[in-house]
């Protein structure tokens, strides 16, 4: 199957027929000149390297995502390096998608949550974000061919977005879904034209059918410009719908009885105190399924990576290609009897697979620094030669690391943020529960609420392995974990710890909940060249003063 034409009012490389050598090169050289230099290469007249971006959707790290993707490892992790400390900036689709094309948190990027409302896909975030996400850049200002494939945003191709025909700036090549993650039965906007699958296997399985275009693109592309490539997984969201081949697989496996699972969420946000514990059979029985079926759409994913791999080293061209693999945000099976879902602020729900291999990168590393997928954007243009300081955005180049580096300065921590989603009425299955609960299962264990509403400041450094939480509730709940001693965050040390740490955390997600750009990446409270007055921090009364959040947008 041949592509279809580069979008409409495309780049410039779209006609590149139709210009003489020189003029090319003279198009390409001003390009160059407004900040796109690329990073050095070994060979002179080396190309600029080649980037993919492969994204699943709700794979976890922490409850083993990782150990179905058997040919993934093999060909990405071994041949480059593993990020053992990743993480979301919120554990929900949208808003992470959101944190990954523009290199920002969602309280610089708006995005809150899966809706329009929300920001999500919405004319304001195509007017405002869309022009200036990493993509967009790479296009414009560094002559790469992009191409897209699979699951942009929840909310694209809903009319009041400017359904299909809509194509954000920055894509040369665009295969979008209609709305959330479906294996079967979607609508893809080709260009911006509808295309409609149903559910025969051969032909309209979606992960096959991205993988499918992707290799299309590898062997129809322009062979004069460098090109990236971000593939966006259906797997393993629900509803779990698994390749033919793969529906018997993983038949003894059950979801991880961890510590935390199937116990009461004890000296927790209001919200996970409400889980029934213990869960009955049939909720334990049902998340069990969910998860053999989710390790099984997993398995149409790796042969996708084996089949994008095994094209671009046919073509030559996978030795200087960049290949990024992760996740949008982790998942949750029943750990402190929450069924299914994320959104949750634990190491399960905000902790995602990050694997790199590339030109530089040095075979079977693995790296503890702690990164966020807003770094990816940063990383992705250095990668290109972009000038990051032309940019807004708040993550940090992973490229230093991925070279290895010597005595690099690095962050000591990141910020997550959620704005939690209720309903207005009474909902149908839990008319017990009062208006403002959200994803709610049968036996009314709710997943989500209006004031499910938080902050923390994830700290990982050489002493301190910390995760400092605030609520915006009535309570101004606080939570508190000392992941050294307590990897699984079964105990809130919030009420124990030294109150002078207590204090500085509290300041620190502050600063990071207004910082913006570079001050996004001052120094946290366990770099050396940290600051902290304790006056700013207390009252008269000696309480450490606490920042409310916006009702409306983080």
């Amino acid at each position: 199957m041949r592509l279809p034409p580069p979008v409409p009012g495309g780049p410039w490389w779209s006609y590149r027929s139709l210009l003489p050598f020189y003029s090319q090169a003279l198009l390409l050289l001003l390009l160059l000149q407004d900040g796109c230099l690329g990073v050095s290469s070994e060979a002179a007249g080396t190309r600029r390297p080649n980037v993919v971006l492969l994204l699943t959707d709700d794979q976890d790290e922490v409850l083993g995502g990782m150990i179905p993707l058997k040919k993934t490892k093999a060909l990405i992790a071994e041949m480059g390096m593993t990020f053992s400390n990743a993480y979301v900036p919120s554990a929900l689709c949208c808003p992470s998608r959101a944190s990954i094309l523009t290199g920002k948190y969602p309280h610089n990027h708006y995005v809150v949550n899966n809706t329009l409302e929300g920001n999500c896909s919405s004319k304001s975030w195509q007017k405002i974000q869309e022009p200036n996400t990493f993509p967009a850049i790479l296009r414009s200002m560094c002559g790469y061919q992009t191409f897209f494939a699979g699951k942009y945003l929840n909310e694209y191709g809903a009319p009041d977005a400017g359904g299909l025909e809509h194509v954000p700036l920055g894509w040369s090549y665009w295969f979008a879904l209609e709305k959330n993650s479906k294996y079967y039965n979607y609508t893809l906007s080709i260009n911006g034209k509808a295309r409609r699958h149903g559910e025969n296997y051969s032909v309209d399985y979606l992960t096959d059918v991205l993988a499918n275009v992707s290799l299309d693109f590898l062997d129809y592309k322009s062979n004069f410009e460098p090109f990236f490539m971000m593939i966006s997984t259906p797997a393993p969201h629900s509803p779990w719908t698994a390749a033919p081949q793969y529906q018997k697989t993983f038949q003894n496996i059950t979801a991880p009885r961890s510590k935390n699972f199937n116990i009461h969420g004890t000296n927790k946000h209001w919200l996970i105190r409400q889980a029934k514990t213990p869960m009955t059979n049939s909720s334990i029985q049902f998340l069990d399924d969910a998860f053999r079926k989710r390790w099984q759409t997993l398995l149409s994913v790796d042969d996708l990576v084996e089949k994008l791999i095994k094209r671009l080293e046919l073509n030559g061209e996978l030795n200087n290609t960049y290949i990024f693999y992760t996740s949008d945000n982790g998942y949750h099976t029943g750990q402190f009897s929450l069924p299914i879902d994320k959104r949750q602020l634990y190491e399960f729900d905000i902790k995602v697979p990050l694997l790199v291999r590339g030109p530089g990168i040095k075979p079977n590393r693995t790296s503890k620094m702690l990164v966020a997928n807003i770094d990816l954007g940063p990383t992705i243009l250095d990668i290109a030669g972009y000038d990051l300081n032309k940019t807004q955005m708040d993550g940090m180049s992973l490229l230093p690391i991925l070279r290895g580096a010597s005595n690099l300065t690095w962050r000591s921590d990141v910020l997550v943020e959620y704005q939690g989603e209720g309903r207005n009425v009474t909902d149908p299955t839990c008319p017990s529960l009062s208006p403002g609960v959200s994803q709610c299962f049968p036996d009314c264990v709710c997943e989500d609420a209006y004031n499910n509403t938080y902050a923390c400041v994830r700290t990982v450094s050489s002493l301190w392995n910390l995760q400092y939480c605030e609520f915006d509730d009535q309570e101004v709940f606080v939570e508190v974990y000392n992941l050294t001693s307590d990897p699984d965050q079964i105990t809130n040390i919030a009420k124990s710890i030294d109150p002078e740490l207590l204090g500085k955390m509290n300041y620190r997600l502050m600063m990071l909940q207004s910082c913006s750009g570079p001050t996004c990446r001052t120094p946290g409270v366990f770099d050396p060249e940290y600051r902290f007055n304790p006056r700013l921090m207390f009252s008269h009364h000696g309480s450490v003063r606490t920042r409310r959040f916006s009702k409306h947008t983080l």
